[in-house]
């Protein structure tokens, strides 16, 4: 079936936005574009947050403010890994609150190309975005780069124990939970266990056909040129 047409979005257009990070995929809700400079400065209050450090417990957030002291060249660092890609997610509509700030940034990282797998990570840092679904779909948008342009079969992520809203929103996306690894997260003293999930080409790529049948989700297309509408 066909997947329906979808007018541009007004901040996610093909191109540079007025951040300077270019578009890469793009959702009913949110669009995910480049890192651009200009985003060290969120990143600086992301790293001290301490909710996002007992909820997410991001090495992304902790190499930013430990290994690189907040330096600039953090942002060089992140465009020339190869092993990992990473995007900040926006709110489509400037309706949206902190429309015209990032929500988050979503990532693959630990990219193996050959064994064709990565782990996922996403940070969504508004609270009204996280209980409306904005972190699902850019998982989606993330998820589908990494089927249509890194050719991956396999993405996996953990998450601890306590964090039931992240753990909800990965079974809603068709992760399954694969194991435990016993008391591996720690926080404020204490230890606690990560959940670790895992979701398979083939199960992706039902979900997507699922989710543009019953046309309650418009599934992201991406590729090599950037967001646009499918063949």
């Amino acid at each position: 079936m066909e997947a329906p047409r979808r007018e541009p979005a007004p901040d996610a257009t093909p191109g540079v936005t007025a951040e300077g990070g270019v578009v890469i995929a793009r959702g009913r809700r949110v669009f995910l574009r480049t890192l651009a400079p200009g985003d060290l400065d969120e990143l600086s209050e992301w790293a001290e947050d301490p909710f996002l450090e007992r909820m997410v417990g991001s090495e992304f957030l902790r190499t930013y403010k430990h290994a690189y002291d907040k330096h600039p060249s953090f942002y060089e660092a992140c465009l020339n890994d190869p092993t990992q890609v990473v995007l900040v997610i926006m709110a489509v509509r400037r309706t949206e609150p902190r429309a015209k700030k990032p929500l988050g940034l979503v990532r693959l990282f630990n990219i193996h190309l050959i064994e064709g797998y990565a782990f996922l990570e996403t940070i969504l840092t508004d609270e009204k975005a996280m209980r409306r679904g904005f972190g699902v779909e850019a998982g989606k948008l993330v998820c589908a780069y990494g089927l249509d342009v890194l050719g991956l079969r396999r993405i996996e992520a953990k998450v601890y124990e306590y964090n039931l809203l992240s753990i909800n929103s990965l079974r809603r996306h068709g992760f399954r939970q694969e194991g435990v690894l016993r008391k591996a997260g720690y926080h404020a003293g204490q230890h606690f266990d990560v959940l670790v999930f895992g979701i398979l080409r083939e199960e992706l790529e039902e979900q997507r056909k699922k989710e543009v049948d019953q046309e309650h989700f418009h599934f992201p297309y991406v590729s090599d040129e950037g967001p646009g509408e499918p063949p």
